[in-house]
């Protein structure tokens, strides 16, 4: 029903424009023209640059006819390349997919090689290189915003991490308003230098390369993450932000006199996957890294709940403030709602910090849904929420805090056991490098706790003293009836593939 707000008050093009991340493009080239962009060992491109490029590419797609609709695959590390791509290839219509593995096309398509200086080399598999394709290009393309902000921008494909992956579809206002909402709850200033330890292949890395267009900011690509390269980039680029899974903390912890390098100012890191220990939030804190920790799902374009700091926690002894941070929060500034629910009901759980529901998501920042798969859409939007799949309780103070997944849960003797549960108490012990904690079928509780271990250097422990170790700091049921040495499966992304422990659990 019209108002009289409505009448003579249509849209045009003076009063509405779509939200879309290529905005950002326009005006860093337009502000910050002679700020570094991006550097790749010895490459260096100013925005000016970048932006340049990103024209040419988005022209030089356009003239081997790709268009509006088409879908342009990028397999690459983290290099000038697809940071470009995440920009030239919207520009052109097209939905940009970032690969993370080799897909055997079942038609012809065109091949662009991308000849990396920094890379080990190799036979070239195109018919052209990169830089030559984007020389064709007409370095004066326009940056011309989407008709629809609800066209696609992205496609990606959920993690291997549970051997069941689906394409997932972003939009183009939502890519926009994750890569603003990132300013916003990291609290991040202009100009900040990021180092590109989480692949640019991975939820578009976590709209980051769209949030550092909107601050003038500078991309250090890193094309192997390893501790040496990390504090070395700290040390030599003046590193302020970087991005990373627990596994990529792990390496900084744990690395040894020769790889670490001395930094004097503060290095802000966002770190997300399965909720890292208290025990390494603390230890990255000590090494003076201010630690913020994110959750999200790919679905919703990365981060999208933040362990947004209260200064009354400040006070708090070291070990509760670890506690706390360890927690995964409240919803990111442009996402609508995150609750616990029940999904039986879709009542919303008591906020005990007890009572388990699922985590579900509502807003601007969820996915249009799962490529050629409605009836998954359908399912993870029913009830009109966004349904996780991961298991949480809702604390007083209505930050959520995730239990487990769905299907990782441990039902022993009727009693619900969390992994994430056992899986902290594993990462006190000090010899442990990394842990994963699953079912194994047992005929007499059902199912019992299998542990996968990977332990630190010079470690000689047995099986029977990490059990003793969790019964000390466990409730008995809970720690786990048998231990597995060794490397953990995980994906490219550093996530641990939990569905090939459980198959090494059912054949023990």
């Amino acid at each position: 029903m019209s108002s009289i707000f409505d009448q003579g008050l249509a849209r045009n093009p003076a009063n509405f424009a779509s939200l879309s991340p290529l905005s950002l493009l326009r005006r860093v080239e337009r502000v910050y023209p002679d700020l570094p962009a991006v550097i790749h060992g010895r490459q260096r491109y100013s925005w000016r640059e970048t932006a340049r490029r990103c024209r040419q590419l988005a022209s030089a797609l356009a003239r081997r006819g790709v268009a509006r609709g088409d879908t342009v695959a990028v397999m690459a590390p983290n290099t000038p390349a697809i940071f470009e791509a995440h920009f030239g290839v919207p520009m052109t219509g097209a939905v940009l997919n970032a690969l993370n593995i080799r897909l055997d096309p079942n038609r012809e398509i065109l091949v662009i090689d991308v000849a990396d200086p920094e890379g080990p080399g190799g036979d070239c598999i195109g018919s052209i290189e990169y830089d030559a394709f984007i020389a064709e290009g007409d370095p004066h393309h326009p940056i011309e915003l989407p008709h629809d902000e609800w066209d696609a921008i992205a496609l990606n494909y959920t993690s291997g991490t549970t051997g069941n992956p689906k394409g997932v579809v972003y939009h183009h206002r939502g890519a926009y308003l994750n890569a603003m909402s990132n300013i916003i709850a990291w609290q991040m200033p202009n100009h900040p230098v990021y180092l590109w330890t989480l692949p640019m292949f991975h939820c578009n890395g976590w709209c980051f390369p769209w949030t550092l267009a909107a601050l003038g900011g500078t991309s250090v690509c890193l094309r192997s993450v390893s501790a040496e390269s990390i504090f070395s980039a700290i040390a030599d680029h003046g590193i302020t932000h970087f991005c990373g899974a627990p596994i990529v903390l792990n390496l900084l912890v744990n690395a040894n006199d020769s790889e670490r390098r001395e930094f004097k100012h503060s290095v802000h890191v966002m770190t997300a996957a399965a909720p890292p220990p208290p025990s390494v939030l603390s230890a990255m804190e000590n090494d003076g890294f201010k630690m913020t920790h994110v959750y999200g799902l790919t679905e919703t374009y990365g981060p999208a709940v933040i362990c947004a700091w209260q200064p009354a926690w400040d006070p708090l002894p070291e070990s509760e403030r670890a506690d706390i941070k360890s927690r995964q929060g409240v919803p990111y500034p442009m996402l609508e709602d995150v609750q616990i629910l029940d999904p039986k009901d879709m009542a919303p759980v008591p906020d005990d910090a007890g009572t388990i529901g699922e985590a579900m998501f509502k807003g601007n920042i969820v996915m249009k849904g799962y490529l050629k798969n409605s009836r998954a859409t359908t399912e993870a939007f029913a009830g009109g929420w966004f349904h996780s799949g991961d298991l949480g309780v809702m604390h007083p103070d209505q930050y959520i805090q995730l239990k487990d997944r769905s299907k990782d849960i441990i039902i022993s003797g009727g009693e619900n056991i969390s992994s994430i549960e056992v899986e902290d108490a594993l990462y006190r012990h000090p010899d442990v490098l990394e842990a994963a904690v699953v079912a194994k079928p047992d005929r007499h509780w059902g199912e019992t706790p299998c542990a996968f271990v990977s332990l630190k250097d010079g470690a000689d422990i047995s099986a029977e003293d990490i059990i003793t170790f969790c019964r000390d700091h466990l409730a008995h049921y809970k720690a786990p009836k048998h231990v597995v040495f060794g490397a953990l499966p995980k994906t490219s992304t550093g996530k641990i593939q939990k569905f090939k422990l459980r198959e090494q659990a059912e054949k023990l």
